[in-house]
């Protein structure tokens, strides 16, 4: 692996290419944080997706790509005198300091339960204690990853189930209500409680060590490529899904299975 002096060399060398590039790149020089917002949203999801593979060489490359985009906004900032990143950089040690006493101070922390029991008091303090535990997730994150995060957040605050298996009669119940509602056939009702039980859903799997969204993802990778072989099969019969009865699409979803 690469000694520090070669990565801090890798880096430097990283901000004198951005700095060229802000001069001599006709594109380069125009972007603004605005422009960039919505590419740094889809480098993100890249990276994401690679991870979900477990693909090290794209892994690699989109992590490269999410680092161009924060020495982008770095370089930005300093034009307009705002802040460099080396602003960026002492303002994470520090908070990074701050918030691991148990490393960097006297505090006792020896499990990783403890160090999060103490994660959110420690980023109260933070912020001089005016903040409420939920104000610091963002608004615009996904519904599944923000309910996680809300549930996270409560649970470091103390509010959590007792017992993880009781989280299982909650799922019954909230199933149980938006089976009245559609009964009912109020659309209204019917949305409010599919997501209390989607919710429930999302907190059975926190309370379970299984990050949904992820757990979510690999269904749709499963679904995609079964409906992929259905389609790849139907095609090479000669024939059309559209004109497809659904025993037949279920028998091939079948063989998809078993491959």
């Amino acid at each position: 692996m690469n000694t520090k002096g070669t990565k801090l060399r890798a880096f430097e060398r990283l901000l004198d290419i951005m700095d060229e590039l802000r001069v001599k790149c006709p594109w380069d020089r125009k972007q603004t944080n605005e422009s960039l917002r919505t590419n740094t949203i889809e480098e993100t999801y890249e990276l994401c997706e690679a991870i979900i593979h477990n693909d090290v060489s794209e892994i690699k490359k989109e992590l490269g790509d999410l680092l161009l985009h924060i020495i982008f906004y770095a370089k930005i900032a300093d034009e307009k005198e705002q802040f460099d990143i080396a602003d960026i950089c002492n303002a994470l040690c520090e908070k990074l300091i701050f918030r691991h006493p148990h490393v960097f101070g006297t505090v006792e922390a020896n499990t990783s339960g403890q160090v999060e029991q103490n994660w959110e008091q420690i980023k109260l303090k933070e912020k001089g204690g005016s903040r409420t535990v939920l104000e610091g997730v963002p608004a615009s994150l996904p519904s599944i990853a923000k309910a996680h995060r809300i549930q996270d957040k409560a649970r470091n605050a103390g509010f959590d189930w007792e017992q993880r298996e009781d989280v299982w009669a909650k799922v019954e119940e909230e199933l149980n209500e938006l089976k009245q509602e559609i009964s009912a056939m109020d659309s209204n009702r019917m949305e409010e409680e599919f997501g209390d039980l989607f919710f429930s859903l999302i907190n059975a799997g926190r309370l379970y060590k299984i990050n949904p969204d992820n757990a979510l993802e690999r269904t749709n990778q499963k679904f995609i490529s079964r409906f992929n072989y259905i389609e790849q099969k139907a095609k090479e019969l000669g024939k059309q899904l559209k004109n497809m009865t659904l025993t037949e699409m279920e028998t091939l979803w079948q063989e998809a299975k078993q491959k």
